[in-house]
């Protein structure tokens, strides 16, 4: 398609007309080129001349008149020409013209006949009557359709993302980037308000054990060394408290090369927050704060406080960290109904200390036999032997393991009229996940989530450590986590009952973010990271330049890191990351729209050294 030869639109507007003037000049978007961005006009701008630029959305060729949607960031505006308005050529060029075709558009804008308003458009009330137009951006037939229809399917997300800068012109796609700006600001002013100092920590960084596998980055000067692009800016934070800067936030980059799923990007940004001589209760109260300023942003209000439960009792009533309290749906013991009991699977798990839990479900007796088979089969999946299956009906207590309890039992047990209760016995590593699970999905199939919903919770009280198949230890958060005061004296002896001033907000069975007390004093940070395996002379090797700064006095301090991709993924009701990232990889770790990763010439990587990689 070849560029029109038409008089420069410059030319079409004579800028000291009133009509122009007094209204253009308002938007915000003005540019030599353009007055405003066609989705941002309204009834008051009706009269105004305007000079438009935007991307073929839609056309309707009504033989004679045409219409066409023109699309920009602030949305859709119907464009007319008509006899009545527009010259005969003109009409007829713009009725050839083909999708995201870009082009700028002069005309008035005019009220549109209250028939043919369009309540379902922000601009529906009005039109811009063209006078004249032109090509500026040629477009080919799109690889992917940008316009549909209702009911009309998106493309396979593999295919959209391979042309992502098609996708990304998706008024949906663009609705959600244009709030995580706003997002990103709104944090920026409430910290600055507050007396934070955003400050840049460094990308090329020293590699570190983690939870997680670093993405390292070879050294060309120094051969045979490696920087590693960081998975958090945690050690550089506490490095700003001991430097005395009080307090530091950051929207920072963050790397993990690991396994992806819907939720998980292997670059992803966080709000990153750190501050001096605080406790949990400060950071508490500023989370609160950030949030519901975040929620404000999106159209909603949420409680000024959180709800609080320690981890222990967390996992004792919901079997996970991050549970989902909108329902009422709870765990319970049910160890004392069994004891004594001949039944073979519950007698041989509390005779080798495990347990026998479940829940309850009211109104759990209308589920089919079809509908328990797939409730068991996700309790196997999660590690559950089993799903032992009781309801009380009019004949009493029924089920496999119904003969096997004593009346005392079935006391006990107290399963109610109509109530199905569904057990998993086991260590806590098999019952907790296998009912957390249960527990999910019976909610969805009996509906007892509440949609519009908001539940938001602290968890306090996490363990410092949790001990491996093998014995050694490892951290729950990290290894700059604080120890509770009051669990000190257990440290050496019975490190697993050591609680971490380490907290957690979740939100409807999502964490949206975490964050510790840090160590402040150099000697116990190094009895920590001994009880960690880390030696002394290793500690100093990987985490000297820390150690040496606590050395040089270190403030007690503390902060808390959110997962900002996740935020706006629930904000924006996305049901994936990928809809909220501009860029985003594939879960196998891919971008498809640059093909990357890819490979390096041989020449490159023997410059960095890597000379056995081109074999």
């Amino acid at each position: 398609m070849q560029l029109l030869n038409l008089t420069p639109l410059d030319t079409l507007i004579d800028p000291h007309d009133p009509a122009l003037t007094s209204t253009a000049s308002t938007s915000r978007f003005a540019t030599a080129k353009r007055t405003h961005l066609g989705g941002e006009l309204r009834s008051s701008h009706v009269g105004a001349k305007v000079r438009l630029g935007g991307w073929v959305h839609r056309t309707r060729n009504l033989g004679g008149i045409v219409f066409l949607d023109l699309r920009d960031r602030a949305g859709l505006l119907q464009v007319s020409f008509d006899p009545k308005w527009t010259a005969t050529d003109v009409t007829e060029r713009a009725g050839r013209l083909g999708l995201e075709t870009v082009v700028m558009i002069e005309g008035d804008v005019a009220a549109r006949p209250t028939e043919m308003r369009n309540a379902e458009m922000e601009t529906g009330d009005i039109e811009v009557r063209a006078r004249d137009f032109q090509i500026v951006g040629p477009a080919e037939t799109p690889a992917i359709p940008v316009a549909r229809g209702k009911g009309e399917k998106l493309p396979a997300e593999e295919l959209r993302l391979k042309h992502r800068d098609l996708d990304l012109r998706r008024p949906e796609l663009q609705k959600n980037l244009i709030l995580r700006h706003k997002l990103q600001q709104t944090t920026r002013r409430f910290l600055d308000d507050r007396g934070y100092l955003e400050i840049e920590t460094p990308i090329l960084s020293k590699p570190a054990p983690s939870g997680a596998r670093d993405y390292v980055v070879p050294s060309r000067l120094h051969p045979g060394e490696f920087y590693a692009l960081p998975q958090s800016p945690q050690v550089y934070k506490q490095l700003l408290m001991i430097s005395g800067y009080d307090r530091y936030c950051q929207i920072a980059r963050c790397f993990r090369d690991e396994d992806l799923r819907a939720d998980r990007q292997p670059e992803f940004t966080q709000i990153d927050i750190e501050a001096s001589f605080v406790g949990p209760e400060d950071i508490f109260s500023l989370t609160e704060g950030l949030l519901a300023a975040l929620w404000k942003d999106a159209g909603h209000s949420i409680p000024p406080t959180f709800e609080r439960l320690r981890y222990a009792d967390v996992m004792e009533r919901f079997g996970i960290d991050r549970p989902d309290t909108r329902y009422a749906l709870e765990l319970f013991d049910a160890s004392d109904a069994f004891r004594g009991s001949e039944f073979g699977v519950t007698k041989s798990v509390l005779a080798t200390g495990g347990r026998v839990r479940g829940l309850k479900v009211p109104g759990g007796t209308g589920l089919s036999r079809k509908q328990l088979d797939e409730i068991e089969g996700i309790a196997r999946s999660a590690g559950a032997g089993g799903l032992m299956r009781l309801k009380r009906g009019s004949a009493g207590l029924e089920g496999p393991a119904a003969k096997f309890l004593s009346e005392s039992g079935v006391q006990r047990l107290g399963v109610g009229e109509g109530e199905l209760c569904l057990l998993v016995a086991g260590p806590e590593q098999v019952t907790n996940p296998a009912l957390d699970r249960v527990r999910q999905d019976v909610a969805k199939r009996l509906a007892l989530v509440p949609e519009n919903k908001r539940s938001f919770l602290w968890v306090t009280d996490f363990p410092l450590f949790s001990r491996e198949a093998d014995g050694t230890l490892s951290s729950v958060h990290h290894p700059f986590t604080s120890p509770h005061p009051d669990d000190l004296e257990l440290l050496d002896s019975q490190p697993e009952k050591v609680r971490a001033l380490a907290y957690d907000v979740v939100l409807n069975g999502l964490e949206l973010g975490g964050g510790s007390i840090r160590i402040n004093d150099p000697s116990l940070q190094r009895r920590v990271l001994s009880l960690l395996g880390v030696g002394a002379e290793d500690a100093q090797m990987r985490f000297g330049f820390l150690l040496n700064a606590l050395s040089a006095g270190a403030p007690p301090h503390g902060g808390i890191a959110f997962g900002f991709d996740r935020l706006a993924m629930v904000l924006a009701g996305a049901s994936s990351l990928r809809d909220v990232i501009a860029f985003p990889k594939t879960t196998a770790a891919r971008a498809l729209f640059e093909d990357a990763p890819s490979a390096v010439p041989p020449e490159d990587l023997r410059e960095l050294h890597l000379q056995n990689m081109t074999s």
